[in-house]
């Protein structure tokens, strides 16, 4: 796989809770690549949380950090890179993203409901109406989503091993041959 993909970074996009830091994880261990998160690299740089960034500083503070996040990540190759689930609202970021291979893990919302039910470091979800919260925030991004290179669609029965799996079995499909 490591040859297939010549160094090529794998972006994971996709809403909060579906799996994007802990499918990376496995990919990265798989195919011998580094994994990165970004909302991790925000964290260590700002010295806060991803909450208090939102609280103190507000949802555009955060966004410019993850995209000069992503500016610093793409510059390096044979990475698998777990995105915060609104980066693709940023038109800019598309530009950095497709310097790499993007992968849309898309779960349905009652899957997303039901992982994040007891997490309240999401500053997105600190809304009386979850659900109503999350359905907005992906119709809202779904037309970005959609314009991942794959979409990989889980079922709330697949464990992250077999999404892993799963990604690596297609992306020889979508690769465009030398």
């Amino acid at each position: 796989m490591t040859n297939l993909l010549k160094g090529v970074n794998l972006y994971l996009i996709g809403m909060m809770g579906v799996g994007k830091t802990t499918v990376g994880k496995l990919l990265a261990e798989e195919i011998g690549y580094r994994f990165v998160d970004t909302d991790e690299v925000i964290v260590k740089a700002a010295g806060k949380s991803i909450n208090e960034i939102f609280a103190e500083n507000g949802e555009a503070e955060f966004r410019q950090l993850e995209s000069d996040v992503l500016a610093q990540v793409c510059a390096f190759t044979k990475l698998i890179v777990a995105t915060g689930g609104g980066i693709v609202m940023q038109q800019q970021n598309w530009s950095y993203l497709r310097h790499g291979l993007i992968v849309w893990l898309d779960a349905p919302i009652q899957i997303i409901l039901q992982r994040l039910a007891e997490d309240n470091t999401r500053p997105l979800l600190q809304d009386a109406d979850i659900e109503g919260k999350l359905k907005s925030l992906l119709e809202q991004r779904q037309p970005m989503y959609s314009q991942a290179d794959l979409q990989i669609t889980i079922s709330d029965t697949e464990t992250p091993e077999e999404i892993a799996t799963r990604i690596l079995a297609t992306i020889p499909s979508i690769l465009k041959p030398q």
